[in-house]
């Protein structure tokens, strides 16, 4: 089987699309538009969605105290308003402007909270809720702000008195207008996905007619059709992308109910695709596979998730519309990057990691990729999206692909993955018990005319996994001596684990449960090298990588093992 990746516009297609949006975006904020987003007011809030993300009362004394913990950073306002604050770190002020920290408030469950809440809302709504502009009124910040203020109606609107209910309600409907009329112009991806999803929020929770709620229903219903592929997966390829829709879409599909409105077929199908396809990242201890942007896992959130999950299943081993295998069997878990990257307009969280693999063993994860530290600091996402920050191969220290743009085209239109794999070819080998792949990428063959192909097989117990790396040229032909045949093969190992020689000087890795997993390759000799996992909960943490350097023209194949050793 082979998965091609859709012909991606070019950079500059990107960019021309870019500069469109954002002319079309400044125009409907403009004066000649903002008559369009005014109108009735809504009666009421017919119904509160609930809400799947984790909820912590102790945030809502910090919130009170004007201390605020969002997007990595805590900011004191030193009795400011939050609202006033305008160079911040970006990332914080989408996640002020997007108001998810409500929920924390209606956790505290207290007046006190609940007056607060009210006070930062008004806030708000004084500063930003009569001018459509800046960050606060990005369309993704926009859709994530409408779900909470909705979600959340409950606390906010605890003792209010009337004039503060109809300012309320009349800014929540000047926001829903504008997100109506912004949600065609933006981007592909996943924030287009949540504004068709918040503008069926606001269709279901407030008095709306059955043609506005019909629109809202078709819209979405097209988006995920187009979005979640048929194994589950998101388009953008990314395992992050899942948590983050099914905590909005899982809530949503309640409300219909709730309603007594028949959810969307199409919603109803997706969410129950992408359950599945969740479990089929996490590994034993919770965590997600580090692949395509997906950083530290939050093990309870992504439990509170599954625990809607009615389909029983197991996960999948194949996923080939996503571009993943999975092997797993006695206690081990092998989990592989297969694809081609996603289209160029949803691959700004992609990575330059085709044929990368992580493997655990129980309740450990041994061998990782670096993952991304998702609130640190923008100059080491390149690192982390690089091929080196991944356990596959790199030829003459070059990525499969590039994503560093010059800063001002970058401003316009992110950092999106060029190039990279065009074919990945992908054929399964299991056969009597034993699971296995064997799969190919062309990433390097424009550049240097090899082709990587790796296979890997789990035996029927679990206790070994071999695996063999092979490049050639066009028509298989042996790889040239010609000075770019330089090959590095990296295992990453989790910062958890420990390396050390056992008395024959092989590699032992030690879990710290006392699991052991031996390492040889037949080939080449192994180098234990310094790396750095950029996952780690508390932050970046410093680990260390297994490396097989060798030229492919003497080695166009090398064969290792990991084998669990038994005390």
């Amino acid at each position: 089987m082979a998965i091609g990746r859709p012909d991606s516009p070019p950079l500059w297609g990107l960019v021309v699309r870019a500069a469109w949006r954002r002319a079309r975006r400044r125009l409907r904020a403009g004066p000649v538009y903002r008559w369009r987003y005014t109108g009735r007011t809504p009666e009421r809030v017919l119904i509160a969605p609930p809400d799947l993300r984790l909820p912590d009362k102790q945030i809502a004394d910090e919130i009170y105290h004007g201390r605020y913990p969002l997007a990595g950073h805590m900011i004191d306002t030193g009795g400011q308003s939050p609202f006033q604050i305008e160079f911040a770190d970006v990332a914080w002020l989408r996640s002020l402007h997007g108001f998810r920290w409500l929920r924390h408030m209606r956790e505290a469950g207290t007046e006190l909270a609940a007056a607060n809440a009210r006070a930062l809302v008004t806030d708000w709504m004084t500063t930003h809720g009569r001018r459509i502009a800046g960050i606060a009124w990005e369309p993704a910040v926009t859709a994530r702000r409408v779900i909470a203020w909705l979600q959340h109606s409950t606390v906010v609107l605890q003792g209010a008195d009337l004039a503060f209910y109809r300012a309320y309600l009349r800014s929540l409907a000047v926001q829903i207008r504008y997100l109506r009329a912004m949600a065609p112009e933006m981007p592909d991806g996943e924030e287009r996905l949540r504004a068709r999803a918040a503008l069926a929020y606001s269709a279901l929770s407030l008095p709306a007619s059955r043609t506005a709620l019909r629109a809202a229903t078709r819209h979405l219903a097209s988006e995920l059709e187009r979005q979640i592929l048929p194994d589950g997966g998101h388009v953008s390829r990314s395992p992050l992308a899942l948590i983050e829709l099914l905590a909005d879409l899982l809530p949503l599909r309640h409300t219909y109910a709730n309603q007594a409105e028949a959810p969307p077929d199409a919603l109803i199908a997706a969410v129950e695709r992408m359950l599945p396809a969740l479990r089929f990242f996490r590994h034993q201890d919770g965590a997600l596979a580090l692949f395509n942007g997906m950083g530290a896992t939050v093990q309870d959130r992504v439990a509170a998730i599954l625990h809607h999950d009615d389909t029983g299943g197991q996960p999948l081993a194949n996923a080939p519309h996503s571009g993943y295998q999975r092997l797993a069997s006695g206690g081990t878990t092998v989990i592989a990057d297969t694809g081609a990257p996603p289209p160029a307009e949803v691959s700004h969280r992609a990575h330059a990691g085709c044929l990368s693999f992580e493997m655990s063993s129980g309740r450990q994860r041994f061998i990782v990729n670096c993952g991304i530290d998702e609130f640190g600091d923008d100059e080491f996402l390149p690192l982390a999206r690089a091929t080196a920050a991944h356990s596959t191969a790199t030829l003459n220290d070059t990525s499969q692909a590039r994503f560093a743009i010059a800063p001002r085209l970058a401003e316009l239109i992110g950092t999106p993955l060029v190039g990279g794999p065009r074919k990945v070819a992908v054929r399964r080998t299991d056969s009597s018990g034993a699971q296995g792949f064997v799969a190919s990428h062309d990433g390097y063959l424009h550049r240097f005319g090899l082709t990587h192909e790796r296979e890997l097989l789990l035996s029927p117990d679990g206790g070994m996994l071999e695996g063999a790396d092979r490049f050639y040229g066009p028509g298989g032909a042996r790889p040239a001596a010609n000075g770019r045949d330089e090959v590095a093969v990296r295992f990453h190992v989790h910062p958890a684990v420990g390396i050390f020689r056992d008395r024959q000087e092989r590699m032992v890795l030690k879990g710290p449960a006392g699991d052991l997993w031996l390492f040889t390759c037949a080939e080449v000799p192994a180098v234990v090298e310094d790396s750095i996992f950029f996952a780690g909960i508390g932050g970046p943490q410093k680990s260390r990588q297994i490396v097989l350097s060798f030229r492919a023209s003497e080695f166009p194949e090398i064969n290792w093992r990991f084998a669990r050793v038994h005390a």
